[in-house]
């Protein structure tokens, strides 16, 4: 792979990245999960979950706080071992009835939200600590290597204390790739940066990753993160595995409700499907597949109102705006209709409030489930 320009952390003052290309490439791990079963006192923790990293695949674990996310990764990591089930490297079990490999011998690289770094070390003996029986000078040799990659050589000699938060991520990952893991394991890696500054970390993560060629499981809370970062997605809830898929097949066939609800923002209807369809006041849309009667909840992206200047479409008053720069959001009121609706546009458009649009309605950014049960 060729190396390219490095880019700048500007927004924390940070030094620059190192050049792409250059981080150490590992021999990558097929990561599998059969069954596992995990509690905590009576909570059940991670319920008969199977899911298997393929090598160098990256895969984000994703789901609301408490839903089994990270007790997976303390699972891989050998940190908790397994009530049930087994977990396997390259098809060895490494935890489960017949076998517990302990942590230091897994050859997996870990990285937590709080960094983890080791205050009384320096940030050069910091990332050189995961290396074991090696020369001394291959050590050095290593560690100035992957901080160089992260652009971090300046402070070999400094403390972490010194660093920025955006600095101490970029060390923790350099200690993290120096052993060359053949699998990563990331614990809400970037959720301690501000928002700017972790895309800039978050997208030259995702290029060191791709250069080491580790496979990486990475949990998270933040849909957008899952999407930026993940050859599939694994969504979870209350310890079950609902879901796994691309980010393009999560966003635009969820499996159920609240998972739409969490990759999106809907305008949600109540309805009632008749012979495989339901009308609404703005537009039929087809049922559920097999449900052909019965309510149903009709979910609308705001931006599947798209504004038009055809008498046939659908009035509405605007009843307020927001400017977002590369959209503008507007709340609109239809006829025949009581509850408002938002809408997402343009940003080169701004209608003022009281503003008479038409809209028609995308049938790609229309979902239907069956209605909840109360």
């Amino acid at each position: 792979m060729g190396s390219f320009d490095a880019t700048t952390d500007n927004v924390s003052g940070g030094s620059l990245w190192g050049p792409r290309g250059t981080a150490a490439a590992t021999f990558a791990a097929r990561l599998s999960f059969e069954n596992v079963t995990h509690r905590y006192g009576s909570v059940e923790a991670a319920v008969d979950v199977s899911l298997e990293l393929a090598p160098g695949e990256i895969v984000c674990l994703l789901g609301p706080s408490g839903c089994g996310k990270t007790t997976l990764l303390r699972l891989a990591a050998g940190v908790e071992r397994p009530k049930g089930g087994r977990i396997l490297l390259n098809a060895k079990e490494i935890a489960g009835p017949n076998a517990f490999v302990p942590p230091e011998r897994r050859n997996v690289g870990l990285m937590f939200q709080d960094f983890a770094l080791f205050p009384h070390l320096t940030i050069m003996d910091n990332v050189a600590f995961g290396l074991r029986n090696l020369e001394r000078s291959l050590v050095v040799s290593e560690a100035k290597a992957a901080l160089r990659r992260v652009g971090m050589s300046e402070y070999e000699n400094s403390y972490p204390h010194v660093l920025s938060g955006g600095e101490q991520q970029r060390v923790a990952l350099a200690r993290a790739i120096v052993p060359r893991p053949a699998v990563m394991l990331m614990d809400e890696p970037f959720s301690g940066l501000d928002q700017r500054l972790r895309e800039v970390v978050r997208e030259e993560t995702l290029a060191v990753l791709r250069e080491t060629r580790a496979s990486c499981l990475l949990v998270t809370h933040d849909p957008v993160e899952a999407m930026w970062m993940a050859d599939r997605i694994a969504v979870m809830r209350k310890g079950y595995l609902v879901q796994t898929g691309t980010p393009t097949e999560l966003y635009r066939t969820p499996g159920d409700i609240e998972t739409a609800r969490f990759f999106s923002e809907f305008n949600e209807l109540q309805g009632h499907a008749r012979a495989g369809s339901v009308a609404t006041p703005f537009g039929t849309f087809k049922a559920p597949a097999g449900d052909q009667d019965g309510d149903v909840v009709v979910m609308i992206r705001p931006q599947g109102f798209v504004p038009t200047s055809a008498q046939s479409g659908i009035k509405g008053t605007v009843l307020d705006q927001r400017y977002l720069g590369d959209a503008s959001v507007l709340t609109i009121g239809f006829e025949g209709y009581d509850i408002p609706i938002k809408a997402r546009i343009s940003g080169t458009e701004l209608p003022e409030r009281g503003t008479i649009m038409r809209f028609t309605v995308d049938p790609e950014q229309v979902l239907v489930f069956p209605a909840i049960p109360s």
